[in-house]
């Protein structure tokens, strides 16, 4: 789930926990309803909402030994201790831990029960690469198994490592729900040339009914449909002696395809 700031994700989250009341409509979790009085729904639920709720005097171990289920097992809970990297400190007071430790932390307690849905609220918060990778590992393995995510994160060259299905929030309305795969299908794909004479050549392919994407006085960018063929394109300007001297395919990453997806949103209330 990804929108801007304020556009009601942590608020979605947190009705979802059960954690205020809402005016209407209805919440279920595998059938069972939600409310700030019915929570039996989330003895099936893991969850890590903006900043996890540490005490600075107990250790990560005793976190988790506290917050466990009776079912989980001492060995069950140094499983999740090595999946998370937290051996080295995870006896230390939390009052020591930094913030990418006590982040870890605070994700080991949404996993440590086993739930079969889990939601985090920007989980990447002061994670290093190593550790996002080690968290995008854990999280598909768990997936695999059946463990349904819910995920919110301003770091989108992450998340689109990650998710299969894509809800756009903004100004508390639903303006994008989907895969992935149809979202980048809707993006703009580009092809970018450098050529001998770039100036001539833009005027060429505007003449021929190519169509252009400002780019920079060193490139040209050409929007690529099913119409759009390499070939048509070196044999014109060929012809026009235009050499080619670099060719690329650009694909738009989520962020872009987002940004345009919020554009075009505003355009249509305006």
């Amino acid at each position: 789930m990804v929108g801007p700031n304020g556009a009601g994700k942590s608020t979605i989250m947190k009705a979802i926990l059960g954690l205020f009341n809402y005016p209407s409509g209805k919440i279920t979790i595998d059938g069972q309803p939600v409310s700030q009085t019915s929570h039996q729904a989330l003895e099936k639920v893991g969850a890590l909402i903006e900043y996890p709720g540490i005490y600075p005097f107990l250790s990560g171990l005793q976190h988790l030994e506290l917050f466990s289920n009776d079912g989980v097992s001492k060995q069950q809970v140094m499983e999740i201790v090595d999946k998370m990297k937290m051996g080295s400190y995870i006896k230390r007071k939390a009052k020591t831990y930094s913030l990418g430790m006590k982040q870890k932390l605070g994700i080991a307690l949404a996993l440590v029960n086993h739930p079969e849905f889990v939601i985090l609220d920007e989980p990447m918060n002061g994670l290093d690469p190593q550790a996002n990778k080690d968290l995008r590992t854990i999280i598909m393995d768990l997936a695999k198994q059946g463990t349904t995510f819910l995920i919110s994160s301003h770091i989108l060259s992450e998340l689109e490592k990650l998710i299969d299905d894509l809800v756009v929030i903004d100004k508390g309305q639903i303006v994008y729900r989907g895969d992935m795969a149809t979202l980048e299908s809707d993006s703009t794909r580009s092809m970018v040339l450098q050529t001998s004479d770039n100036d001539k050549a833009k005027d060429i392919l505007t003449q021929n009914g190519y169509q252009l994407i400002d780019s920079d006085e060193g490139h040209i960018s050409i929007v690529e449909d099913e119409k759009t063929k390499m070939a048509d394109i070196i044999k014109l300007l060929s012809t026009n002696d235009i050499e080619i001297e670099d060719v690329k395919h650009v694909h738009s990453d989520l962020e872009t395809s987002l940004l345009n997806l919020l554009q075009n949103d505003k355009v249509k209330e305006g």
